[in-house]
């Protein structure tokens, strides 16, 4: 018999509490509540009314008053974003990824991209000196997260071109969902796997009543000091205070903090989120970046969903390091997400590469659409959908209208 789901945040959503812990983090509340909110805002659509509430305020101001640098979103190639198939990436029968070709179309899409060699391309965006950021997406491990052979492929890019193993870290938000996806240290001996924070499984799911292994004496979550208290993201949402929430997101109030690997530590960022929706929306670079670099976030799914995806990027710390985008589209999901649904997964083979986040989740969200289109989904085409990537240019952060190239090498 199912227990009452977890009602902190928004009675009018309703879920197993099993399946919420389950599904942590990025994933979790976050990703029920994309599914339930994205679905009631259809609704709204169709009726007419309103389903969310007055935006609170955010200090996004604060953001956008700190100048920019030469590598500051869009990044060097506003726009641009290149797409690259082969039908040989992932095997038909087995579903196991070709790790040469992978490489082969790492290489074209790269190049593809800047217009130079692989040795060029490197120098346009990192010195030997950087310590370079991979952010993973590790949510339905081995079904529709990161492939491990796309990272590969990165990381024999920035080694064959002088960084040092030792300065590369591949990242995520959640250490044990890291582990899951195949992101360990045997696996990619001599790089840096860092979660910005822990989550206590058995406590989360009710199967263990002892907080020690993530609370504190004082009260505080074990993860609190990876986090920078100095750089955040602030909305006028309040975080709820009790310990499942706090298990979770580490903090609670109306701050968000910037994990320290990204405010101390990485000096460059490439984000290789995964080709899947969220509802009528898309789970893809900017959601993966938006909801992956700071905690305390499923306060802020209702009133600020997809604005997240805009504003936490704008902050320093991610809009003057990001440097690539490469979405992993080898496996997709056209439906359930952002939670994986093998039933809604398909071999696409294909992976798309920009500078530009917010042109990049453009290209890919039409391409979503048409393939939800065909496989008999009900499509919502409201421009709510897409409206924060627009938000994103009127900011300068991205370049999503007609001047988009949308180049297929």
């Amino acid at each position: 018999m199912k227990r009452r789901g977890y009602r902190s945040m928004y009675p009018p959503f309703r879920f197993d509490r099993r399946e919420f812990f389950k599904m942590s983090g990025t994933a979790g509340l976050g990703l029920l509540l994309s599914r339930s909110l994205l679905s009631a805002e259809k609704e709204a659509a169709q009726s007419g009314q309103a389903a969310t509430p007055a935006r609170p305020a955010t200090n996004i101001d604060e953001a956008l008053k700190v100048p920019r640098t030469e590598y500051s979103l869009p990044g060097l190639f506003p726009g641009r974003v290149v797409e690259v198939h082969d039908p040989k990436a992932m095997d038909s029968e087995s579903n196991k990824p070709s790790a040469d070709v992978i490489k082969g179309m790492f290489e074209k899409g790269i190049t593809t991209l800047t217009g130079k060699n692989l040795k060029k391309s490197f120098e346009l965006f990192f010195s030997k000196k950087d310590v370079v950021g991979i952010k993973v997406n590790p949510v339905g491990a081995g079904l529709i997260s990161t492939r491990l052979e796309v990272v590969d492929a990165i990381i024999g890019w920035l080694e064959k071109n002088g960084l040092k193993r030792q300065n590369i870290i591949i990242w995520d938000r959640f250490d044990y969902m890291l582990k899951d996806a195949g992101f360990t240290p045997e696996r990619f001996p001599g790089v840096g796997i860092e979660g910005l924070q822990t989550m206590d499984e058995a406590a989360a799911e009710g199967k263990s009543q002892d907080n020690s292994n993530w609370l504190r004496p004082d009260g505080t979550h074990v993860s609190a000091p990876n986090f920078d208290l100095d750089v955040y993201y602030w909305a006028d949402v309040e975080g709820p205070k009790d310990l499942p929430y706090l298990n979770q997101h580490v903090f609670n109030g109306k701050y968000s903090y910037f994990g320290k690997l990204l405010t101390k530590k990485l000096t460059k960022i490439i984000n290789v989120p995964v080709f899947k929706n969220t509802g009528n929306a898309i789970s893809m670079a900017t959601k993966n970046i938006g909801y992956g670099a700071v905690c305390n976030t499923n306060r802020l799914h209702r009133p600020l969903f997809l604005d997240v995806c805009v504003e936490v990027l704008a902050f320093p710390v991610i809009r003057d390091k990001m440097v690539l985008n490469i979405t992993d589209g080898l496996r997709a999901q056209y439906e359930g997400g952002p939670g994986p649904e093998a039933k809604f997964t398909y071999l696409y083979n294909r992976l798309f590469f920009a500078t530009d986040p917010f042109a990049l989740d453009m290209v890919c969200h039409k391409l979503i659409v048409e393939k939800r289109k065909s496989m008999g989904i009900q499509v919502n085409e409201h421009p709510r959908f897409t409206e924060y990537l627009r938000y994103a240019q009127k900011l300068g952060l991205g370049l999503v209208d007609e001047r988009m190239q949308h180049i297929q090498a």
